[in-house]
């Protein structure tokens, strides 16, 4: 790598980023820890570095302390992991002063772990980013030895999409008809179109989303992992969201995928939803109920942001319910062995251990058949899995229901999504 090319993309970052307006996110960096933030394309780790700098430039720290650079610049093609040692001898030579380092999307560069390792045990702050979950794998976990802080990153929550939105929640909100009702207009744009923050402020948000979309499925799914069958790859992601609120197994996508023309094997299926859970597109959550084979082969997913699962849907309104439900609980208490469902003899839409929480989603109670089949299913499981507390939660009704000794908090959505 030519030394005089670096040195040029680490001055051009020095002007850019102080340009950046950055929105602060409701996340605070603890002062001497080393973070690997990662999360799915989009999501806005670089602005939380970029967050960061401008935290740290306004308390007095000076460029002359601070190393930024973005591995996804075109001009750093060919790059190795050779080169990594080159930035700190270019910042050195420049202004002999150890930096902090801010190593955004290293996931590009092959081995970065080994390099990442040596920086933490020579002292160094280090902030990195990443869309890759393979790049916390156990693995490289072992490599880094515990010297960083693991972060996921997501798009926006409600609550800071509001706060992009300039609105702001009072007791006056929920019951002043004109306050109430610009909430209800900026809920319905998150609800259908997501969090991502760069697509909060534009107008034309399908294309961008479809733009983001195309990114995560051509270049971190098909490219990354050398599918040639692209086909095939977009019929399963259709199919998964076409079936959002049901457990499916790879042998069902698999027949799915091949009875249209394209055929494809259950161990392909399975790469492929790994490939995409891997590159933060979709999350799986087991059937806390299932035997050990079920919950692995037979979960449900859901998508990390409702805007890319509302591109594949026509009648939307109660998967992207029950997925912003999903995801909100996923952010809360983790992606991996906190969030289930519950499935033996009824159907319980979420179930959170940590907690002893029950959650039915349901657009509307309105029915008698539905609010029987939702009430039933959570009192039954309340009586096998210890339960404190009982939602449903609807897109606009609220209620607390006393049945059976048992109480059932019915609660909006977007309400609940301020808690």
């Amino acid at each position: 790598m030519n030394k005089d090319l670096l040195k040029a993309v680490l001055a051009d970052y020095r002007i850019e980023i102080p340009k950046h307006l950055v929105i602060p996110r409701d996340f605070s960096f603890e002062e001497f820890g080393n973070y690997v933030l990662v999360g799915i394309r989009r999501a806005g780790k670089s602005y939380l570095l970029y967050q960061r700098i401008h935290e740290l430039l306004a308390s007095g720290t000076g460029w002359d302390e601070i190393l930024y650079i973005n591995f996804e610049d075109e001009r750093l093609e060919g790059m190795t992991s050779a080169d990594l040692n080159l930035l700190i001898e270019i910042h050195l030579e420049t202004y002999g002063k150890q930096p902090i380092l801010f190593l955004d999307e290293i996931q590009n560069i092959d081995g970065w772990e080994k390099f990442a390792r040596r920086l933490a045990d020579s002292k160094y702050r280090v902030y990195i980013t990443g869309s890759n979950a393979k790049m916390l794998s156990k693995e490289i976990l072992s490599t880094l030895g515990g010297r960083y802080i693991e972060v996921n990153v997501y798009p926006y929550d409600f609550k800071e999409f509001l706060k992009v939105k300039n609105i702001k929640i009072t007791p006056d909100t929920f019951i002043a008809t004109q306050l109430r009702s610009e909430l209800q207009r900026v809920f319905n744009d998150y609800f259908r179109f997501g969090g991502f923050p760069e697509g909060a402020s534009l107008n034309s948000k399908r294309d961008y989303l479809s733009s983001v979309y195309q990114k995560i499925y051509l270049g971190d799914i098909a490219t990354r992992h050398k599918i040639d069958n692209t086909f095939a790859l977009r019929v399963l992601f259709k199919k998964v969201a076409e079936s959002v609120k049901q457990p499916m197994s790879f042998t069902r996508l698999a027949n799915i995928v091949s009875s249209t023309g394209v055929k494809v094997g259950k161990a392909t299926v399975i790469n492929y939803m790994e490939y995409a859970k891997d590159a933060w597109l979709i999350n799986a959550v087991q059937n806390i109920a299932g035997k050990l084979v079920d919950k692995e082969t037979n979960p449900k997913y859901y998508f990390t942001d409702n805007g890319i699962l509302n591109l594949f849907l026509l009648d939307s309104d109660t998967s992207l319910l029950e997925n912003i439900v999903a995801m909100s609980l996923i952010r809360e208490y983790g992606r991996e062995d906190s969030v289930y469902f519950y499935n033996h003899g009824v159907e319980v839409d979420f179930y959170i251990p940590d907690n002893e929480t029950a959650i039915q989603v349901s657009y509307s109670l309105s029915d008698a058949e539905t609010f029987e089949r939702e009430i039933h299913a959570l009192i039954k499981m309340s009586s096998v899995l210890p339960c404190r507390r009982l939602l449903v939660i609807t897109r606009d009704e609220e209620d607390i229901l006393n049945i059976d000794g048992k109480t059932i908090e019915v609660i909006p959505i977007w309400k609940w999504l301020l808690r």
